[in-house]
């Protein structure tokens, strides 16, 4: 029989605390989006979700822009305009 595990004890910070690491890791990108280098309406992902026992630490968080999010998101709503 093989021993029971132990369950992952996720990160979920407090507003004040979140705050403050939202700032690292805005600062940790150089302010840019990650997936298109947009300096504007900046926001940070989880990575992994919270709703799938992502955490809130700074390896699971990344900076996309408002668009980048989004499309991670699956809401393909485009305000740029599309070059052909």
């Amino acid at each position: 029989m093989s021993p029971i595990q132990r369950k992952h004890l996720r990160i979920h910070l407090g507003s004040v605390a979140y705050q403050r690491l939202r700032q690292e890791v805005l600062a940790r990108d150089n302010w840019r989006c990650q997936q298109c280098g947009a300096r504007q309406n900046l926001q940070v992902h989880h990575l992994a979700f919270r709703c799938q026992s992502g955490d809130d630490s700074e390896p699971n968080l990344i900076t996309l822009c408002q668009e980048c999010h989004a499309h991670m998101h699956g809401q393909f709503r485009s305000s740029r305009a599309k070059k052909s």
